[in-house]
């Protein structure tokens, strides 16, 4: 079975270049649909290491199972963030946060964000996964929009449909922060991932030479040079423009 292409909807920064300035006890311990909605606070400051792994890892069984809880109130283990400056970043929880933000914003991997990020250029395959999870959710789990359609016109909706929908408003994901500066959010993304899904040794090899040229050329090929551009971090005069 495909696995769908949530990549795009949690961008790519280098953690490294500013240091942590917050006090973790400042922060929120949970977030709400609400935060995850294109153009809010929270999800504009969201992010992903650059070294991290393709979120591509959930079939739409999976993505359609994991909103069913997020819906039921089922128990969700924490997302696990690290803050440097302005952004929070994703230590672990990306699939599970891009699931959410997918469903949200109606984007599987061709949605607005994703047409931003692979640049307009998204190949058929990936289109037709999308196209099919998204036909799936609506027979299934039922589309964002739904639920809040449900909100604003509770007279003409099922019943069990407004129930859920206003269950929304209390539902949330726990989140847990790493402490410490740049160092200690890697170290804690390493340990964390290899007692999950293991990374091979290719990919622990990449990860850690991710300033190499091997590096940054495998992960730029990887995705046709589109999305994250690994390369950005050097003066133009060192790479080539097509």
């Amino acid at each position: 079975m495909p696995n769908v292409n949530l990549d795009a909807l949690i961008s790519r920064e280098d953690f490294e270049v500013i240091e942590n300035s917050s006090r973790v006890s400042s922060f929120n311990q949970n977030v709400s649909v609400k935060d995850l909605e294109r153009g809010e606070f929270f999800y504009a400051g969201l992010r992903k290491p650059d070294f991290q792994r393709e979120t591509s890892d959930w079939t739409d069984e999976q993505l359609c199972e994991f909103i069913q809880s997020f819906i039921d109130g089922d128990l969700i283990p924490a997302v696990i963030l690290w803050n440097s400056g302005p952004y929070n970043f994703v230590i672990d929880g990306a699939h599970r946060f891009g699931a959410l933000i997918a469903w949200i914003n109606d984007d599987y991997g061709d949605g607005v964000i994703s047409q931003k990020f692979f640049n307009n250029e998204i190949d058929d395959e990936q289109k037709d996964i999308a196209a099919k999870t998204r036909e799936k959710i609506k027979n299934t789990v039922k589309s964002y929009s739904e639920y809040k359609n449900a909100i604003s016109d509770s007279s003409n909706c099922d019943r069990d449909m407004l129930e859920k929908a206003l269950s929304l408003g209390r539902t949330s994901i726990q989140l847990q922060w790493v402490t410490g500066g740049a160092d200690k959010a890697e170290h804690s993304f390493f340990k964390i991932n290899q007692k999950a899904s293991k990374i091979n040794e290719t990919e622990i090899e990449l990860l850690k030479s991710r300033r190499k040229a091997f590096a940054i050329a495998s992960r730029a090929i990887i995705r046709a040079g589109t999305g994250h551009q690994y390369w950005s971090q050097f003066e133009k005069k060192y790479y080539a423009r097509y």
